[in-house]
């Protein structure tokens, strides 16, 4: 009897193998993340320099190579991240507010920073991200952001809580475009409040940090006679390692 494994694919991943889900049948039910990865390079030998350097995600979290995966779960194979309608979830919501979101509509700073200002905290920031003309003499056109966008709302989450841990009585909110942003737009909106200035500054840049490592959004820059996936770009990914203290 063989299971249907379903995986879902995005950004230059998709482009690559022209699809946005594989189907492999396979004759077991579970696996390795690692063993999976190693059918898939099989089954795609011109694509397994990719497949090589991408992360399963299982149920919307990433699983390292020993993690045991199902063919029954919602899995994804992501290349490395770019970090960048809305997209909610409940998990999402503190007291109401909307504190992580994924859209497709145009970003406002004041609303993000609005949604970290309490009456406890005597220190606020907010880092803007937009689109910038020239990198490294490149002349960019404008950019385009793909996101899981379940699994990007989860790790904006779980960005805010490791920042509760580390700086506590934080607070932090995230909002990240997707579809076409034109030069000068806001791509990304993080807003950190703490009792504290000093907390204020490391959170923040900890999050921005904490983003660009895990948060499944990929940017594609799209030039005047071409265009590329820019993935993660600070040596080998790997979103399960912890940043340092």
């Amino acid at each position: 009897m063989d299971f249907h494994w379903k995986i879902n694919l995005f950004a230059g991943l998709q482009e690559r193998l022209a699809t946005s889900r594989l189907t492999l049948n396979l004759p077991v039910a579970e696996l390795t993340a690692k063993e999976l990865k190693e059918r898939l390079a099989a089954a795609y030998p011109e694509h397994s320099s990719i497949l090589g350097i991408s992360f399963v995600a299982r149920n919307h979290a990433y699983a390292a190579d020993e993690t045991t995966v199902r063919a029954e779960d919602e899995l994804a194979l992501l290349p490395p991240v770019s970090g960048g309608g809305g997209t909610m979830h409940e998990s999402a919501k503190t007291e109401g507010v909307e504190l992580y979101l994924v859209t497709g509509e145009p970003l406002h700073s004041e609303e993000v920073l609005r949604k970290v200002i309490t009456k406890d905290h005597g220190a606020s920031i907010v880092f803007v991200g937009t689109t910038r003309e020239w990198t490294q003499g490149q002349q960019t056109v404008r950019l385009e952001y793909e996101a899981y966008e379940p699994m990007a709302v989860a790790m904006m989450r779980q960005i805010g809580d490791e920042i509760g841990v580390r700086w506590p009585g934080s607070r932090c909110a995230i909002s990240h475009r997707t579809g076409v942003v034109s030069l000068a737009e806001i791509s990304v909106v993080i807003a950190v409040s703490a009792p504290h200035r000093e907390d204020c500054y490391e959170a923040s840049r900890y999050a921005i940090e904490r983003l660009k490592q895990i948060v499944p959004i990929w940017k594609k820059e799209i030039w005047a006679d071409g265009s590329e996936w820019k993935g993660h770009q600070l040596g080998p990914w790997n979103p399960t390692v912890p940043l340092p203290e």
